[in-house]
């Protein structure tokens, strides 16, 4: 049993961390605060389904455009995983905030842009998306992104249930861990990359 459910299990964690879920909670409410319950929702609903949305469509069409441009999986591995460790990097460091990734919009096309993309399904997901698509199958990175998906959408509507029992304190502390995390995954994502060019 645990044995069919571990390509499941390892293709969520390296998309829940990408995601990161629970980071994106003092964003989305600085970009709500001033809009209705009702409004809240459907910019939720639209975040997510526009996250989703991309990120299942760049699953399917990510290899085809490799191919037809000749890209191999370690040449991805390799630059994906650079592109990871620099964002990663980047919000680690002193000051750095996903905040610069987005701008004022109103409740029409704020889930769009800047919350579905590049806030929830961004650079970082994409290419983790990716990664776990040659590592474990479709089936279970469909999956994933699926529960990834569910998941940030009852982190967004509960958003200010969450950031009240754990603060800005520790959902600054626990996204911390995360890039942590994320810039690990790159690493390993790189060496599979070198070791796979020079296998090959």
């Amino acid at each position: 049993m645990m044995e069919m459910l571990k390509p499941y299990v390892l293709s969520f964690i390296p998309l829940f961390v990408a995601i990161d879920a629970i980071g994106n909670i003092p964003i989305f409410l600085s970009l709500v605060e001033h809009f209705s319950r009702k409004q809240r929702n459907r910019i939720v609903f639209d975040a997510v389904s526009t996250a989703t949305a991309v990120a299942v469509i760049f699953m399917f069409i990510g290899t085809w455009v490799f191919s037809v441009l000749g890209i191999t999986i370690p040449d991805f591995q390799i630059a994906g995983g650079a592109l990871l460790f620099i964002i990663a990097a980047r919000l680690l460091l002193p000051g750095a905030q996903k905040s610069s990734l987005t701008s004022s919009s109103n409740d029409k096309s704020m889930g769009v842009f800047p919350l579905g993309t590049p806030l929830i399904t961004g650079p970082a997901t994409l290419a983790t998306t990716l990664m776990i698509m040659n590592s474990f199958g479709p089936m279970a990175t469909l999956i994933s992104v699926i529960l990834n998906m569910f998941f940030v959408w009852v982190t967004l509507v509960k958003a200010d249930v969450i950031i009240k029992l754990i603060g800005t304190s520790g959902i600054r502390a626990f996204s911390k861990i995360m890039y942590i995390l994320l810039a690990a995954i790159a690493v390993m994502m790189i060496r599979h990359g070198i070791t796979g060019a020079f296998l090959s």
